[in-house]
């Protein structure tokens, strides 16, 4: 055990950090922040685009066909073809393959290459798809746009969270991470935005609005040429002087020697586990681990995505026009977007709890009204007027605005600052494939549910609303304004994962041990040094 330790968690040194939210954070959070711009616009593109009848009868004249000659009762399955879901998830999937071994690139090379090599996939990605003339070289062109959510660090869905997580201080986590939604809502109204003006452009609208995502993946690119490393990342890969210059900038104060003493001692630590995803799996990160497994995962089920990515054909679906479908569409994005504000203000005066379960109440009780309201107003031989139509869409406009300052945000949000440095890369990047596997789940089999449940498909994310609710309320506990480095202390006092992970952390060489340890000074939030006797061992 020579060279072992204890170490209460890390960070105990929080109450003497110093600083100030400097312009630098701030514009380098948003510059990071704007990678969501890209994710946003692509997720909002797709179901306008497929929507389009030039579209249609490019490359899926089947749907086109079906669309047409449509029965009443078959209302609810005008869209269904698994090939045309298939152009919509391929990105998803192709991002998830990419996303393995991800957390290995980010700590040897850090944030920003990942930022930079994902933005120029997005480039090459769009090049295809607005050229396309086929449907294999359309789908190539999302598995492309795929490769840069994916590969090497996840340029949008991992780094920049994590990039957010790092630069900001505690106090302001919360809000300046959730710029990146923030972003992610106005790609998504931006591209609701362009997909009705370009319906109007025949034949070849539908090739100006999959071009256009080259716009924010240009500003990704370039604005990452110009972005620092976080502090973490650069003393994580051994640059100390550098790591600390760039804490003093961030913090516009000379006086960071406890910050930048307790990121050496995480970065020590983190250094001597050679094997994260390992790690990871033991005891003392069990709940860390059930966090980055079960939030993306109710995220998912929350129903938001399968409304932002086929809205368009929801609404047609439903029996609003082609430009009613797409201005629905738009208002529903506004909505979106501006809901966020909500969370940007609140998370880090209220907290992440209470905002997850007020939107579940809002949540389950839209979903539930759209549901009836279908049910009785809509399919077969009924026709649902005009009053019940402006009804329902706004209906989905307060369940959209709750995802928007609940699920949407915090559910990058908490994953992103739950776990420590040795496993934050790793946790992240699970947190990253499990979000993208259901992401791509839901996006391939959103319309054979919506044809064969009908209205049944609110009710059933409904269901799924209450569940994650519970979750919530049993096993989150409230990671406000708490220090990264000692996130840890969070877990140690909640009811039901204090009886699961360890009192105290032992690191010792390449090996972290986990040990119980019962005394006056642990009570009391000591740092205690081993004495080689005394100990309850409890290996993981």
């Amino acid at each position: 055990m020579a060279g072992g330790g204890i170490v209460e968690g890390g960070g105990t040194r929080a109450h003497l950090y110093e600083g100030r939210t400097t312009s630098f954070v701030v514009i380098a959070c948003i510059v990071a922040a704007s990678g969501g711009l890209i994710f946003g616009y692509d997720i909002g593109i797709s179901g306008g685009v497929t929507s389009m009848d030039d579209f249609l009868v490019k490359f899926f004249p089947v749907v086109e066909r079906h669309k047409n000659q449509s029965t009443k009762d078959q209302d609810y399955c005008k869209y269904d073809n698994q090939k045309l879901t298939a152009f919509t998830s391929s990105l998803y999937l192709a991002g998830l393959v990419a996303s393995f071994g991800a957390s290995g690139v980010t700590r040897r090379f850090g944030r920003r290459p990942s930022i930079l090599f994902g933005g120029f996939s997005f480039l090459i990605g769009a090049a295809l798809n607005a050229a396309a003339v086929n449907l294999p070289m359309l789908i190539l062109g999302r598995i492309m746009l795929g490769v840069g959510i994916g590969f090497g660090n996840q340029l949008i869905v991992q780094a920049v969270p994590l990039y957010l997580s790092e630069m900001a201080p505690a106090k302001l986590r919360g809000g300046l991470n959730i710029m990146f939604q923030f972003a992610i809502n106005i790609g998504i109204l931006a591209a609701n935005l362009i997909n009705y003006g370009t319906a109007k452009i025949k034949p070849w609208g539908w090739r100006l609005s999959l071009g256009l995502a080259a716009v924010p993946a240009a500003l990704m690119f370039v604005g990452g040429l110009f972005l620092p490393e976080t502090s973490n990342s650069l003393i994580e890969r051994g640059h100390l002087e550098k790591g600390r210059a760039l804490l003093v900038k961030v913090r516009g104060t000379t006086n960071v020697d406890a910050e930048f003493e307790d990121m050496v001692d995480a970065s020590k630590k983190a250094n001597e586990v050679k094997h994260p995803f390992r790690n990871i799996l033991k005891k003392r990160n069990r709940p860390q681990l059930v966090m980055a497994t079960f939030i993306p995962f109710f995220q998912q089920l929350t129903g938001i995505n399968a409304i932002m990515f086929y809205a368009p054909v929801l609404f047609k679906t439903i029996g609003f026009g082609g430009d009613a479908s797409l201005y629905s569409a738009v208002i529903t994005g506004a909505v979106n977007a501006l809901a966020i504000f909500v969370s940007i203000f609140a998370v880090d005066r209220l907290g992440r709890r209470i905002l997850f379960l007020q939107a579940g109440v809002q949540m389950f009780i839209s979903q539930m009204v759209i549901g009836i309201i279908l049910g009785e107003k809509f399919g077969g031989s009924k026709q649902m007027s005009k009053d019940f139509g402006v009804f329902v869409v706004i209906v989905i406009c307060i369940y959209v605005a709750g995802f928007a300052w609940s699920w949407g945000p915090l559910g990058w949000l908490v994953p992103s600052e739950i776990f420590p440095l040795e496993t934050r890369s790793a946790g992240q990047s699970i947190t990253v494939s499990v979000n993208l596997f259901f992401t791509f789940v839901i996006a391939q089999s959103f319309l054979a549910m919506l044809c064969h449940f009908k209205y049944g498909i609110f009710l059933f994310f409904a269901g799924w609303v209450v569940v994650m609710s519970i979750f919530v309320y049993l096993f989150l506990p409230e990671t406000k304004s708490v220090p990264i480095e000692e996130m840890i202390n969070v877990w140690r006092k909640h009811w039901f994962w204090k009886q699961i992970i360890p009192a105290i952390d032992l690191y010792n060489g390449d090996e972290k041990l986990d040990w119980h340890f019962q005394s006056k000074d642990y009570a009391e939030n000591q740092t205690v040094q081993l004495s080689g006797s005394g100990f309850n061992k409890e290996h993981m």
